[in-house]
């Protein structure tokens, strides 16, 4: 499986783009569809996904819906094996895909690389950040992640900085 970066926008948010056997599936679709459509161009886009909601992870969601005729978050047999988890605490609808086969995770604003997502805005909740991180305990420790912003991170690593993260 081959990820490539883009960071789009004025928030410079990470929308992946996940190839596998000449597919792909979007993930997070920023902003700058025409970007997104390129940077697609040499592979069956056959899905869209996206982790939650915040405007500067879905600004080009309606074009790229429309463009390839899919809907997000449609997780129909598509090529790729992931599972879903709902990990909500910076966002009600937060959800993380891992990607088991390959020990990747896309974590969206829910994890970062030292940090969690703020749990202090609308839809934010920190208990569910709380419960969220506890949850994600239960994975592999050499699982990879996959941001909304910023570099990627081994989640052992930011296991061991999760009680730092909460007040």
């Amino acid at each position: 499986m081959e990820i490539k970066i883009l960071k789009l926008g004025v928030l410079r948010t990470n929308c992946y783009i996940v190839i596998k056997n000449g597919n792909c599936l979007i993930i997070d679709p920023a902003s700058d569809a025409d970007k997104i459509i390129e940077a697609c161009k040499d592979y069956k886009v056959t899905g869209i996904l996206v982790t939650h909601h915040h405007f500067d992870h879905i600004l080009a969601l309606d074009t790229i819906e429309k463009y390839y005729n899919l809907k997000h978050n449609t997780h129909t047999n598509n090529g790729f094996n992931y599972e879903v988890i709902k990990t909500p605490g910076h966002a009600h609808d937060g959800l993380t895909f891992y990607f088991k086969d390959e020990k990747v995770m896309f974590t969206g604003d829910f994890i970062f690389y030292h940090t969690c997502g703020r749990y202090d805005l609308e839809t934010s909740n920190k208990e569910d950040m709380k419960k969220s991180l506890d949850m994600i305990k239960e994975y592999d420790d050499d699982i990879v992640f996959y941001p909304g912003h910023g570099r990627t991170g081994i989640l052992g690593e930011e296991k061991q900085l999760f009680d730092t993260y909460i007040n």
